[in-house]
């Protein structure tokens, strides 16, 4: 171990990660939340799909009724693109906390290990899952905003 660092300041370096792995684990919380009820919407526009498609070969079926039928395909496009974003956020947050993880690990090791200088590849593996959580922002916001232009969407059809 380096002689120049105290137990409690090797212990602070190797919890800085840890806090980035706490701090992504909440955000991979939130995003897993939605895209499981995306996924769960998707579900439920399919199963009234499934039960409008066999209406139309009856008679009665209404104008309303194909225009819901509509509604609800364009709907599953939408609902697809958003859950094809989470599950990038999923993968995104899920890799940050994988190089976290790493990268505690291995600062352990460097400063057990005096002969190893792995400082630079350390900082360079903790800046790229940094870049990784924000990858993991960005498709979040993308969701985020695709969401809304479904909920326009499905106010204007109902007018």
């Amino acid at each position: 171990m380096n002689d120049s660092l105290s137990i409690t300041q090797v212990i602070q370096l190797i919890i800085a990660p840890a806090g980035m792995i706490n701090a992504t684990g909440l955000l991979l919380l939130t995003v897993s939340n939605r895209y499981a009820l995306i996924l769960n919407r998707i579900r439920l526009l399919n199963e009234e799909k499934r039960r409008l498609t066999r209406k139309a070969g009856e008679p009665g079926y209404t104008t309303l009724e194909n225009q819901r039928m509509e509604s609800v395909v364009r709907q599953i496009r939408s609902l697809q693109d958003r859950a094809r974003m989470m599950r990038n956020a999923n993968a995104c947050y899920f890799t940050a906390i994988g190089i976290f993880v790493g990268v505690s690990l291995f600062l352990g090791i460097d400063l057990l290990l005096t002969y190893l200088d792995l400082q630079p590849l350390l900082l360079a593996f903790f800046l790229i899952g940094m870049f990784v959580d924000l990858l993991g922002v960005i498709f979040s916001a993308l969701d985020t905003v695709r969401a809304f232009r479904i909920v326009q969407f499905e106010v204007a059809a109902d007018e």
